[in-house]
């Protein structure tokens, strides 16, 4: 599936997208956010505090428990503010 990061996600991981294969055990995004954290100390500081990451899977916004299977794309993002 293709990960792709935005605004200060995308700058402590330090890249826009991925294609990724993630284990069969993770299931949720939430699952997802801990399984990426410990692949190394950009992705560890990149989600350093879960809770505030916003997720999207195919271009519809979604909570934490939210099932990945099937998911074509999953995106994150920091909490954003409108004007």
């Amino acid at each position: 599936m293709k990960i792709k990061y935005f605004a200060w996600v995308r700058e402590r991981i330090g890249k826009a997208e991925e294609t990724i294969d993630p284990p069969a055990h993770v299931k949720t995004v939430d699952q997802l956010i801990a399984w990426l954290a410990a692949r190394g100390e950009t992705y560890a500081y990149a989600f350093e505090t879960p809770r505030v990451i916003r997720a999207a899977i195919d271009q519809a916004h979604v909570q934490q428990d939210a099932a990945i299977a099937g998911a074509r794309e999953i995106a994150f993002f920091p909490p954003m503010t409108g004007g």
